[in-house]
C-alpha cells in the first residue's frame, strides 16, 4: 500500500464502499489520512447508567430493549429504550424515525452520547450512537473518538463511523511511509510535531494533548502554503522595475491648497505612505483600508494628480457604474480646476463617444480614466499607464486586476477598500500587499443612530421618514438581492415601490434604482434624488457604494437579517454624509434569536472593524468576500478566525524561504516545492509564479 494506491484496496472498502468517498474528493490513500474527522468528541469515561445526573453529558454502553414511534401534539417522535443491567433510559428522535426503525433491533448494543434530561425518567435527546459490530471490535468508540462526515451514498453502502475509522486505523497499521517535507530545524523552532505523527493523532489519540498537538501541525502547514503563495505573489511583483513617480508636481500643491476643508491626520499619513512608495523605482502595490465615509476618495484624487504631475497616466476602476459615476464627478470637480484631462468610460456608451475617448488615451490626451470593468476590454490602450487604483478591490478578480495593469509598464497599483478586513484575514488574503489604514472620521460626521424594528411596528417607521421629510430631508429603502432569488426579490422592490406610492408615500415623490434598469434610467434616477427631487429613493443593493447624497439622514432596510453585518455596515454609510442627525432602522422579518443577537452589534457599534470581526466569525471568508474568492482559502482543518498565532508563525517562515530561495530550488526546500506546486498550482499558472 502506498500513498497514491486507490481507497478501494483498503481491506473492507472495496469498489462498492470507495465509490461514495470518491465522490466527497477522496481518491487514494494520501487522501482519506487527509479526511480530517469533523469534530472529536471525549468519551474517556463511560457512566453507568444508576450514576447519571440531569443536565452532565455523558458516555453509556447500553443494549436495546424496545423501540417504537409514539405520538405526540407536535407530530411523532421515535424512542428507544436501552439498559445496562444498572437502569433503564430512554433515547429520544423527533427526526429521522423511519431511518432509525430500519437501523436498529431489539438486543443490540450501542454507544451513547448526549445530554441527560428528566421527564418522568431519565431522557436523551438526539444522542450521538453507534451499534457495537463484533467484526468492529477491534475500533473503539469511547476514549477520544473521532467524528467524521458521512454522506447518505456512504450510510446506504453500510460505510459509518467505526468502519471508516477501521479503514483508516488499517492504513496505519500498515506501516505506510509519510515522509515529512519540513525539516527538523523547522519543527524545532516552531515547536511542532513530525507529519507522521500529527496525520496518525488526528484520527487516533489517546489524550487531549495529544490531539491538540496534531491540530497544531495541520493547520500550521495549510498556513503554511498559503502564506507562500502571498509570499511569492509579492516578490514577482518588487523585483521588476518601473518609473518612480517622485516629484510632488504643480496639480498636487494647486488641489492639496484649495481645499474647502481641512484633511485628516490619517489621510495625510496615507497619502505620505503612498507618496514613498512612488518615490521608489519598484512598483507600488498598497492597499487603503478606510471605513465608510473615512475619505478615502479624496486620497485617490491628490495621489492621481501626483501621477500626473509626472507625466503619466492614471486608470481607476470601479465594481458599479453608480460607483464610476460618482467618482468621475468628485475628481472631475477637482481636476477641472487645474485643467488635468478626465473621463468617464462604462459599459453603456455611445461609440462615437467611445472611440473618441479611446483615441484620447491612446495618444495621451487624457491623463485620468475613471470606469468599471469597461477599461480591462482588448481594444482599450494606454500611451503611459503609471497609476491603478482600484475602488472595493475585494469585488474584482485576481485576473482582472491583471489585465489592467498589463495595459501599462509594470504601473503602481493603489486598491482600496470600505470593508474593514480583521488582521488575520488581511495578512493571508492581502499579505501582497502593504497597508495603510484610515482610521479617523472627518470632524463633521456624526455617528448614524441604528435600531432594530420589529415589522409590525414598519408603519411607525414609515410615519417617522414622513416627519423626516417634512423637515427637508431625504430617505433610503433597501431591499436584498441575492443571486439565488433575484426575480423575486426584485418584485419585491418593485411591489414594495407601487405599494409605498399608492399608500404611506402617496403624497410624497418616490424613485426606484435596481441592477436590471438601464443606465439612462438608473443615472436619471440617482441625478433626480441627488437633487432633491426625489424624497424617498427604493433600491436594491445597487447603491451599498457609491450614492453620495448628504441630505439623506434615513436608510431603511427590509429583511435585515438576510444580509452579511459588513454590507448592512456599508448600507447605512450611504446615509450619515452630511451634519445632520441620520438614522439607520433594521426590519426583522425573521424572529429567530440569532438574527437578533447578530444584528443588534450593529445598533451597538459603528467601528467597521469590530463587525467585521463579527462577521468573519459568523460567515466564513468565503461568504465575506463573495464565493468567487472562497477558493482561495483551500483550508480543510485551518481556521482563520481562530489561529492568528499560527498565521504569524506560517507567514514568518514562509517570508524567510522565498527572502533567501524564491524559487525554492535549494535541496532543504525540494520537498515543500513539491507539494506546494501540487496545491496551488492553478495560482501559480495564472500568476506566472516560479
Amino acid at each position: 500500500m502506498e500513498l497514491t494506491s486507490p481507497v478501494s484496496v483498503i481491506s473492507g472498502l472495496g469498489p462498492v464502499r470507495a465509490k461514495p468517498l470518491t465522490e466527497k474528493g477522496v481518491f487514494t490513500i494520501n487522501d482519506i489520512l487527509y479526511y480530517f474527522p469533523r469534530k472529536h468528541v471525549d468519551r474517556t469515561s463511560i457512566t453507568p447508567i444508576n450514576k447519571i445526573v440531569k443536565g452532565n453529558v455523558v458516555t453509556i454502553v447500553a443494549s436495546i430493549e424496545t423501540h417504537g414511534e409514539k405520538t405526540i401534539r407536535k407530530g411523532k417522535i421515535f424512542q428507544v429504550i436501552v439498559s445496562d443491567g444498572t437502569g433503564f433510559v430512554t433515547l429520544s428522535w423527533f427526526k429521522g424515525g423511519k431511518y432509525l426503525k430500519r437501523m436498529l433491533s431489539v438486543g443490540q448494543k450501542l454507544v451513547i452520547f448526549g445530554k441527560v434530561d428528566w421527564y418522568n425518567g431519565y431522557v436523551i435527546t438526539h444522542p450521538e450512537i453507534e451499534i457495537i459490530d463484533s467484526s468492529l471490535a477491534n475500533i473503539s468508540s469511547v476514549g477520544i473518538v473521532p467524528i467524521y462526515t458521512l454522506t447518505r451514498e456512504m450510510i446506504s453502502v453500510g460505510l459509518e463511523q467505526r468502519r471508516l475509522r477501521k479503514a483508516i486505523q488499517c492504513v496505519l497499521d500498515s506501516k505506510i511511509l509519510i515522509s515529512d517535507f519540513l525539516s527538523v530545524k523547522i519543527l524545532k523552532r516552531y515547536k511542532l510535531i513530525s507529519l507522521d505523527k500529527a496525520l496518525r493523532l488526528i484520527h487516533f489519540s489517546e489524550g487531549k494533548n495529544e490531539l491538540k498537538s496534531a491540530i497544531r501541525r495541520l493547520k500550521f502547514d495549510e498556513h503554511f502554503f498559503l502564506q507562500l503563495l502571498v509570499a511569492l505573489k509579492k516578490y514577482n511583483i518588487q523585483k521588476v522595475g518601473t518609473k518612480a513617480l517622485a516629484d510632488v508636481g504643480p496639480y498636487f500643491r494647486a488641489i492639496s491648497g484649495n481645499l474647502n476643508f481641512e484633511l485628516t491626520s490619517a489621510q495625510k499619513k496615507v497619502i505620505q505612505e503612498v507618496h514613498d512608495d512612488l518615490k521608489v523605482p519598484k512598483p507600488m502595490n498598497r492597499l487603503i483600508q478606510g471605513d465608510v465615509g473615512c475619505g478615502k476618495t479624496i486620497v485617490a484624487i491628490l495621489v492621481s494628480s501626483l501621477a500626473v504631475g509626472n507625466n503619466v497616466q492614471v486608470a481607476v476602476m470601479a465594481p458599479t457604474e453608480i460607483l464610476a459615476r460618482q467618482h468621475y464627478s468628485s475628481f472631475k470637480n477637482e481636476f477641472d480646476k487645474v485643467k488635468i484631462p478626465c473621463c468617464l468610460l462604462v459599459g453603456a456608451m455611445k461609440k462615437k463617444e467611445r472611440l473618441k475617448i479611446l483615441k484620447g488615451l491612446e495618444e495621451g490626451k487624457i491623463s485620468v480614466v475613471i470606469g468599471t470593468h469597461a477599461l480591462i476590454q482588448e481594444d482599450i490602450k494606454f500611451d503611459k499607464l503609471g497609476l491603478v487604483v482600484i475602488d472595493e478591490q475585494h469585488r474584482f478578480g485576481v485576473n482582472q486586476r491583471l489585465k489592467l495593469q498589463k495595459k501599462g509598464q509594470n504601473p503602481h497599483l493603489l486598491s482600496m477598500t470600505a470593508t474593514p478586513i480583521p488582521r488575520t484575514l488581511s495578512i493571508t488574503y492581502h499579505g501582497d500587499m502593504d497597508l495603510s489604514i484610515i482610521d479617523e472620521l472627518p470632524s463633521n460626521r456624526i455617528p448614524v443612530t441604528t435600531k432594530i424594528v420589529d415589522k409590525s411596528k414598519i408603519e411607525k417607521v414609515y410615519g417617522f421618514i414622513k416627519d423626516q421629510i417634512a423637515l427637508g430631508k431625504q430617505a433610503i429603502i433597501v431591499y436584498p438581492l441575492v443571486k439565488e432569488s433575484e426575480k423575486t426579490d426584485l418584485a419585491a422592490a418593485i411591489q414594495a415601490s407601487e405599494s409605498l406610492s399608492s399608500g404611506p408615500f402617496k403624497e410624497i415623490k418616490l424613485g426606484l434604482v435596481h441592477g436590471k434598469m438601464n443606465s439612462e434610467d438608473k443615472d436619471k434616477v440617482i441625478h433626480d434624488f441627488s437633487k432633491n427631487k426625489i424624497k424617498v429613493l427604493i433600491s436594491t443593493t445597487v447603491v451599498e457604494v457609491g450614492l453620495d447624497v448628504p441630505n439623506a439622514t434615513i436608510m431603511l432596510i427590509e429583511h435585515a437579517e438576510r444580509f452579511g453585518l459588513t454590507q448592512l455596515h456599508q448600507l447605512r454609510g450611504r446615509v450619515g454624509r452630511g451634519s445632520a442627525k441620520s438614522y439607520c432602522v433594521l426590519v426583522k422579518r425573521n424572529h429567530s434569536e440569532v438574527s437578533q443577537n447578530r444584528l443588534s452589534i450593529l445598533e451597538q457599534t459603528s467601528d467597521g472593524f469590530l463587525i467585521a470581526d463579527e462577521d468573519l466569525r459568523l460567515r466564513g471568508p468565503g461568504e465575506v468576500f463573495g464565493q468567487s474568492q472562497s477558493g482561495f482559502f483551500q483550508y480543510k482543518i485551518a481556521n482563520i478566525v481562530q489561529d492568528g498565532e499560527i498565521i504569524r508563525e506560517a507567514r514568518e517562515l514562509a517570508f524567510k524561504l522565498v527572502s533567501k530561495d524564491p524559487s525554492l530550488n535549494s535541496p532543504s526546500n525540494k520537498e515543500i516545492k513539491k507539494v506546494f506546486m501540487m496545491k496551488y498550482s492553478d495560482n501559480l499558472k495564472n500568476l506566472n509564479l516560479i
